[in-house]
């Protein structure tokens, strides 16, 4: 582990490989590639949620069931939430990633027809704890709550929607939020929601993530808990405070391009 004494190094590592890491060219072969086929917003929004939700296992495969989901709305996601019926909700029958069903993705369509029925967007569903001062561990919980509101007690399809409160590290939903929340020229991350903030987000905390990080001496915790990702993000803010998940296309980079050899 390097030593965290040594953190100016720390900061010129990150800093090259951020730079090497966020440009277009890391799009195609990311889930992020999924809503960059839009460019309403409202497809955008809900293209990301999909495709943050389903990515777990092998890219390839998630931007291929994906593509499959898309294709099933008509590539039209946002048209097809506000105006899908009985017989067009049809279509997703079948539908299957992994341990994710289409029981999942019918009750994730009703809730976002029922949000969107009432919100012209979803950043609205992150925002009822919202605290611009803290990060987004009280957004998670109050997205989740309000996600199972309404729903049978135990309920599959909560396991694919992850809370800090069950002290998960939340990766799926921070790429999420990662992607809605960031902007900047590289043209990666989309900007799109205006009421969080960049400084409020969360290290997306998957195993690249996890072992790059500790490598870096950025964590020393066990495992890959929402303790990890707070205890990586407050060191990374060190490092940058008003955007600190930028580092995120760094460390996953470094673990994709195996950068310690092991």
């Amino acid at each position: 582990m390097t030593n965290w004494s040594a953190n100016d190094a720390v900061r010129e590592l990150l800093e090259e490989k951020y730079l090497k890491y966020n440009h277009p060219g890391f799009i195609e072969n990311d889930p992020v590639s999924l809503p960059h086929r839009f460019t309403d917003p409202g497809d955008i929004e809900i293209a990301g949620f999909f495709a943050a939700i389903l990515a777990w296992g092998q890219r390839k495969t998630i931007i291929a069931k994906c593509t499959e989901l898309m294709a099933r709305m008509d590539h039209a996601p946002h048209q097809f939430i506000l105006h899908a019926t009985g017989s067009d909700l049809r279509a997703l029958e079948g539908f299957r990633h992994r341990t994710f069903n289409d029981f999942d993705l019918l009750y994730i369509v009703s809730f976002l027809q029922s949000h969107y029925a009432r919100h012209t967007s979803l950043e609205t569903a992150f925002l009822d704890l919202n605290d611009p001062a803290a990060n987004v561990r009280a957004n998670l919980t109050g997205f989740r709550n309000a996600f199972l509101a309404g729903a049978d007690p135990g309920i599959r399809t909560a396991k694919h929607i992850s809370t800090p409160a069950k002290r998960s590290a939340c990766k799926r939903l921070n790429m999420y939020l990662r992607w809605m929340v960031r902007k900047d020229d590289q043209g990666v991350d989309f900007g799109i929601w205006q009421q969080l903030r960049p400084s409020q987000l969360v290290i997306p905390c998957d195993v690249h993530v996890e072992n790059i990080a500790r490598k870096l001496g950025l964590t020393a915790r066990p495992k890959a808990d929402w303790d990890m990702a707070e205890e990586i993000t407050s060191r990374l803010k060190i490092f940058d405070p008003d955007d600190p998940a930028r580092f995120d296309f760094a460390l996953f980079g470094m673990g994709i391009e195996n950068y310690f050899g092991e």
